[in-house]
Formats: structure tokens, sequence, C-alpha cells
């Protein structure tokens, strides 16, 4: 009789480990609260418009590959994705505009010579290095960290030199960079993370070379098409997926979890279960108190958390001839950034991220129109705002950037369909804990085995996936997450994932 495994969530994390476990002759059941599937990683749709809800960035590609080649398929079957090109477009101040290629490596260097006299020295050295980081440090987030004798294994020996976590993102490109704006350039990644390039560890700087180095990708349909492809996986594998059934509790005997209690009152007995819902909001929600050791509310109310951000989708009677992925910086992003992560307040002057899919993808919206998504990084709901108040004047604000910095002239009057998220929303409609949409934030003491563990630490039987566990935010760790929960289930059970 195999053994059965519920998945909590049908979040990217959650839909890796079921589509291994159920190809693996696991008997798996996912539930999902939400009437779609994804979570974050979710569809939009409405007026004929579609949109992804979060990740709009698709890095690291082969890790979705070596995903669906565990489950026996291959990720061409499932899904057309595309690599876009150039990686982004990046306006900074005075419209001075860089548009660095993955491919196009001369005209990066180019580009480079003519904003920033005397860089491309630095550049090489930095994709050297960052090249080093990433051979070695990458094999250390692919497995997980229970205890303190795991820093004391060669591959996380061999990474050591470069982890670089004593510096910040942005103090390390000072090493190689002497432009402001080339730094943000290469730094601004770490909003990925959901975190200041002045306070995340600049371990993550290799973040710049993945894109630069691999290239950014987009799946026809947007990146929402990738979940959808892992739960054809699971229910082809005769996995179960139940959509608009939420849990109302994990069902916790003698310290394990033997199953869920639904919103329905339904109980359902499995041999693990598997928690893919956003972690700090089932800590406080769904596991009873009185089974919590470690992460307790009052532990989680010590811990930091990531930014959040506001949402507009937008759907429009016009095309406008931008890139797919577009930044507009503001001139003074430092203190931008400080006022997100450290005073809690929206900047006078901000800055905006823009991706315009008719440039890639013609199937998010009808002939002749397109579906934009602004994204602006905002503070997390432990900070003064009053969302419900200022979202209107903050949209206003946000179509006016796009407009007069964005190059989308007159956007407000090709504006046919919209939506808006806040990070209210995110907190009161997508359950995410204090609207951080990425998670408990990723500072030293927040990594590796200080970050919550595949393995749960206070319920036998649980298991983590997601941005909120070991080894963080961001698709690629995402995936990883449920790969090492996965791996960890079979080894109980005398299986090897391969």
């Amino acid at each position: 009789m195999p053994k059965k495994v519920i998945v909590i969530g049908t979040g990217p994390g959650g839909l890796t480990s079921a589509m291994l476990l159920a190809h693996h002759g696991y008997q798996v059941e996912v539930f999902e609260k939400q009437p779609y599937i994804g979570g974050r990683n979710g569809s939009l749709t409405f007026d004929g418009f579609t949109f992804d809800i979060g990740p709009t960035f698709l890095m690291m590609k082969y890790i979705l590959d070596e995903m669906f080649e565990l489950s026996g398929r291959r990720t061409e079957q499932y899904l057309t994705i595309k690599e876009i090109e150039p990686l982004y477009r990046l306006v900074f101040s005075g419209n001075r505009v860089f548009m660095p290629s993955a491919r196009d490596r001369e005209g990066t260097l180019a580009q480079m010579e003519e904003l920033f006299p005397g860089s491309t020295a630095g550049y090489w050295k930095f994709m050297t290095h960052e090249k080093k980081k990433f051979d070695r440090l990458v094999p250390c987030l692919q497995v997980p960290y229970t205890k303190w004798s795991d820093y004391l294994k060669p591959r996380m020996l061999r990474a050591l030199p470069y982890l670089d976590a004593h510096r910040s993102v942005f103090g390390h490109l000072g090493r190689f960079f002497a432009y402001n704006d080339l730094k943000t350039a290469f730094t601004f990644q770490a909003k990925y993370l959901g975190m200041s390039p002045w306070e995340c560890p600049a371990t993550f700087s290799m973040l710049s070379y993945i894109e630069h180095g691999l290239g950014i990708w987009h799946p026809i349909g947007g990146l929402n098409q990738i979940t959808k492809a892992m739960a054809k996986v699971v229910e082809e594998d005769g996995g179960k997926i139940h959509l608009g059934v939420g849990v109302a509790e994990v069902v916790v005997n003698d310290g394990k979890a033997t199953g869920v209690k639904l919103d329905n009152g339904e109980t359902v007995h499995g041999d693990y279960v598997l928690l893919n819902a956003d972690f700090a909001h089932a800590m406080h929600n769904l596991i009873p108190r009185q089974h919590l050791k470690k992460w307790t509310p009052e532990t989680l109310a010590q811990k930091r958390y990531s930014c959040s951000t506001f949402m507009l989708y937008l759907g429009l009677d016009n095309q406008y001839d931008i890139p797919h992925h577009n930044i507009i910086f503001t001139k003074d992003y430092e203190q931008n950034v400080r006022d997100i992560a450290e005073t809690k307040r929206l900047s006078k002057e901000f800055s905006i991220y823009i991706q315009n899919t008719w440039r890639t993808d013609p199937t998010l919206a009808p002939p002749g129109q397109s579906a934009v998504y602004i994204l602006v990084p905002a503070p997390n709901t432990t900070g003064p705002m009053d969302w419900d108040k200022e979202a209107a004047a903050f949209r206003d604000r946000t179509i006016e950037i796009a407009e007069t910095d964005g190059g989308m002239t007159g956007l407000r009057q090709h504006i046919i369909a919209e939506r808006v998220i806040t990070p209210f929303d995110w907190q009161r409609s997508y359950f995410v804990h204090n609207g951080a949409t990425f998670n408990l934030a990723h500072n030293v003491r927040q990594m590796l085995i200080w970050r919550p563990h595949n393995a749960s630490e206070d319920i036998g039987n649980m298991y983590l996936v997601g941005g909120g566990t070991h080894p963080g935010s961001g698709l690629p760790t995402i995936f990883e997450s449920g790969r090492i929960s996965s791996a960890l289930i079979m080894a109980r059970d005398g299986k090897k994932l391969e």
C-alpha cells in the first residue's frame, strides 16, 4: 500500500514535491484554498487579459528542467519557453538607458563603455568571480541544513571563501564598479528577495551573474503555466488536486502530523503532511499553538520580513514599443529602498517595474492590445501605511511615472481593464503574513540552518516547501525546496530521488 502525502497549497514548491512524489509511487492529495492553481504563481484573468499574479522572471531554467526529468518528463512536452532579449531595459535619471543582454556580450560592453566609461574590466572581473561563487554555492542550496556539522561538509568548505556574507550586495559591487548607477544595475536583484541592496548579504550578488550568464526566460501563457503543467503531471501520475478546498488545521497526534482538517470540517488522514502555505501565516493559523516549540507566533514576531509589493494589472487597447522587462529607477534609489525597509513609509519618488508582455507573448491579450503588469516595491504591513486610504493616489502616481519616465506616454487614456493588489490585499486575500510577498527576509541569521528547516522542527512527519523555508524565495530555490523535502520523505522510506 503506497504511503499518502497530503500537500497544503498549489504553489510551485508544493507542486514540485507533489509531482516528484506521485511519480515515485506515493499517493498524493493536494488541497488548495483558492479556486485556481499556483498560489502567488497563479494567473489573474479578466476582460480578455491574462496576468501572472506574482513572479515574472524565470531564471536557472535548467532547475525546472531537472524537476520534470525527475518526474519522467521533459519540460518541452508541457511548456513553450522563450528566452528574453535584451534581459531588461534599465532607465536611470536623466533618461539614461542600459539594456544588457545575456547573448550579445559585445553589445552589452559597448553600452557599458558609453554610459560608464572604463567599466568593462570590472565587468569581466565581476563575472569571473561570480561564476566561481555560483559554481560553489548552488550545491550548498540543494541540500538540507539540520545540524551544525552540515557546515563542515566539503561542499560548504569549498564555498566559504565566496560567501561574502560579511558585506552587503551594494558594498560588494564597489569592488568591481565605480559608478553608483552601474552598481545599481547589478544589485537591484536583491529586490527579488524583498531586501535592500545595502542590507542583503553579498552572497546574493550571484543573482545578476545568473541573469547575465544564463539568461531570463518566459513560458508562453505566463509563468503561471509552470504550476499548471506541474499539476497536470501530478494528475497523470494518479495524484488528486482539490481547488477551492482550504485546510483549516494540521492534525497532530503524539507530536506527529497525521492529516489535515478541511474548512468544511472533514478530516483527511495521511502519512506525511507537506506544508506549502505561507510559513508564518501557517504557524499562526494552521498549527494548534500547543504543538509549537520553536516557530511560535512569539518567535516569528521577532523575525525580519521582506518588503511587500503594490501591483497594477492593466489591460490596454494599444501596444507600447518598449522591451518585455523594464525597471525605472528613481533618482535617489537608495533613499527609496531605505524608506521601504527601515521607516516603512512611501517615498515621494519611487522606482517601478513594468512587464510589457506583448513583445514576447501574444496569448495574454486580444490582438492589437496588451497586458501590462506594474510592480512597485512597498513597505510590508508592519508599517504605518493605510493602503485602503492611500491606494488610489499611489496608483495615480505609479501611472504618472510609467508615462513620464517609463516610455508609456498617454498610458491612462489606454487603460480598458484594471486590477490592483496592495500589501493589505496580499495579507487579507492571499494569506501572506505581514503582506511580506518574499517571506522571511534573507539576512544571514535567517538563512541555511537559521531558516525554517525542510523537515519541521516542531512536528514530526511534516515537511516544508516554499519561500519561507530553506533555501528561500525565488522560483529556482522554491523548486529546490520541493526537491529537498521530497528527497527527505523518500529517504524516510528507504528510497532515493533519482
